[in-house]
């Protein structure tokens, strides 16, 4: 396993493909704004439904405070299309099949098996200003991301 990614270091570049079949580059997406990259094991199960939805009732709030969200699993580009649609996300779903990117940024798996669950806020820069890992603190992944992301902004701002 790779070692994690770290606050104060650069986040890995990557592409790759959106549930709309688009292909995403990590950096075409920097500059402009921040990016919240939240890496959860699977779509519709209870934990990662509730992620999601969490993270789609704050979008606007996300988007006012300068931020993209961008989920990262390895289920498929059609599984990630029916869950959007299911839930009404608003915001991109990346496929990571492979486990490629996921390794990159070191995520851990949990009893060896379960993909884990973790949120990186990435500046404008490309530099992690934030890492939560948790698989149960669904709530923290939104909230404490929100709360990076607003101190960002005001550097921007300021």
């Amino acid at each position: 396993m790779a070692r994690s990614i770290q606050v104060g270091e650069k986040a890995p570049d990557f592409t790759l493909t959106s549930q709309s079949g688009d292909q995403v580059r990590l950096y075409d997406r920097l500059g402009q704004r921040a990016i919240v990259l939240y890496f959860y094991p699977r779509d519709d199960t209870r934990g990662c439904t509730a992620e999601a939805c969490a993270f789609r009732d704050s979008h606007e709030v996300f988007a006012e405070a300068g931020a993209e969200v961008i989920g990262v699993s390895s289920d498929s580009v059609g599984r990630h299309a029916a869950f959007a649609g299911r839930h009404a996300l608003p915001f991109t779903l990346l496929s990571d099949e492979k486990g490629k990117v996921r390794k990159e940024y070191g995520v851990p798996t949990t009893l060896g098996l379960l993909p884990g669950r973790v949120t990186y806020v990435i500046d404008r820069e490309g530099t992690v200003r934030h890492v939560f890992n948790s698989m149960t603190a669904i709530d923290r992944h939104v909230n404490d991301a929100l709360e990076v992301v607003r101190e960002i902004q005001k550097k921007h701002s300021a």
